[in-house]
C-alpha cells in the first residue's frame, strides 16, 4: 500500500509537471519572449566568464617568462658581468641566471631585425650587456618587486626592467573581471527572479477563478502551487538551455578568428569552449532560479486568493 502510494505520488507529480509545460507549449509567442529574455541574462555572464577562463589560460602559458633583464652600465667589462650573473646565481630567490654580452646582444639584433647594413655603420654598438634572471615562480608578486628593487640598486646595473609587467597586469585585470562577474551574475540572477516570478503572478491573476473553485472544493495550497512551480520550473531549465546554445553559436563564430590570430604569433593557443560545464551549469542554475521566483511568487499571491 505504501508502495502504491508513493507511485500515485510521484505519477501526479509526473502530470503537472507534462500539463505545465503543455501549457507553455500553447502559449508560444509569450514563452518564447520570456525565454529569451531568461536566455540572454544566463548568457551574459556565462559568456564572460568563458572569455575570462581562456584569457587566463594564455597567461598560464607564459608564466615561465617572467623574467627580469638587467641593463649593465656601458664601462662594465664583460669579465666583470660574468662574475655579477655567478654571485646572482647563489641568491635564493633566483632560479637562473644568463649572461649576454654587448656583442652577443648587437648580434641577436642583427639576426631578428635584418638591418646587418645598417648596424655595420654605426660607430660603435648601442647594445649593453644584460644579464637574464628567472625568478622562482612560487614567488608572490610583491616578493617578485623586492627582487627588482634589489637589482636595481646593484652599482653595476644601469636598468632592471621585469619583461613581463604587462602579464602581471592582465593578472590584476583578470581579478577584477571575476569580482565583475560575480556581480553581474548576481543581478542578473535577481532579474531572473523578477521575470519569472512576474511571469507567475500573471499567471496566478489569470486563474483566480479555477483557484477559488479548487481550495473550495478542499485543495489544498500545496496542491494550487504544484503547477505554478513546474512552470516556473520549465522557464528557468528551457532559459538555461537556450543560454547554452547561444553561447556555443557565439564561440563558433569568434573562434575561427582567434585561430587565426593565434596562428600569426606562432601559438598553440586553442579556445575552450566549456560546453560541458556550461551545459550542466546553466540549465541547473536556470532551473533553481525559476523554482524559487515562482515560489517567491505563489507564496505572495496565493494565500490572497480565497473563496468567498
Amino acid at each position: 500500500m505504501k508502495l502504491l502510494n508513493i507511485h500515485n505520488y510521484l505519477l501526479r507529480h509526473v502530470q503537472v509537471m507534462l500539463s505545465s509545460l503543455g501549457e507553455l507549449w500553447r502559449q508560444p509567442v509569450a514563452t518564447s519572449m520570456t525565454l529569451l529574455v531568461i536566455g540572454i541574462a544566463l548568457l551574459l555572464p556565462a559568456g564572460l566568464f568563458v572569455i575570462l577562463k581562456n584569457v587566463e589560460q594564455v597567461s598560464g602559458e607564459w608564466q615561465h617568462a617572467n623574467r627580469i633583464s638587467l641593463f649593465l652600465q656601458d664601462e662594465i667589462s664583460d669579465k666583470r658581468g660574468e662574475q655579477l650573473a655567478e654571485q646572482l646565481q647563489t641568491w635564493p630567490d633566483i632560479v637562473d641566471v644568463s649572461f649576454q654580452s654587448a656583442q652577443q646582444s648587437l648580434n641577436e639584433f642583427r639576426e631578428i631585425s635584418g638591418l646587418e647594413s645598417l648596424l655595420d655603420t654605426l660607430p660603435e654598438n648601442p647594445l649593453p650587456a644584460v644579464i637574464i634572471i628567472e625568478p622562482e615562480e612560487a614567488q608572490q608578486q610583491e616578493a617578485i618587486e623586492a627582487l627588482l628593487e634589489r637589482l636595481d640598486a646593484l652599482p653595476e646595473v644601469d636598468l632592471a626592467q621585469l619583461d613581463m609587467q604587462w602579464l602581471q597586469r592582465l593578472r590584476s585585470i583578470n581579478e577584477t573581471g571575476q569580482r565583475g562577474i560575480t556581480i553581474l551574475a548576481i543581478l542578473l540572477s535577481l532579474s531572473v527572479l523578477l521575470v519569472i516570478g512576474n511571469t507567475i503572478r500573471l499567471a496566478i491573476l489569470n486563474r483566480q477563478t479555477e483557484i477559488r473553485v479548487i481550495k473550495l472544493v478542499g485543495g489544498t495550497n500545496t496542491f494550487v502551487r504544484r503547477p505554478f512551480l513546474y512552470t516556473g520550473m520549465w522557464y528557468g531549465f528551457l532559459g538555461g538551455v537556450l543560454a547554452w546554445i547561444a553561447l556555443l553559436i557565439s564561440l563558433l563564430i569568434i573562434s575561427g578568428p582567434i585561430d587565426e590570430l593565434a596562428a600569426l604569433y606562432d601559438s598553440q593557443f586553442t579556445l575552450k569552449w566549456f560546453g560541458g560545464q556550461m551545459l550542466f551549469a546553466l540549465p541547473i542554475s536556470g532551473l533553481l532560479l525559476g523554482v524559487m521566483g515562482a515560489w517567491l511568487a505563489v507564496s505572495r499571491h496565493l494565500n490572497a486568493i480565497e473563496p468567498s
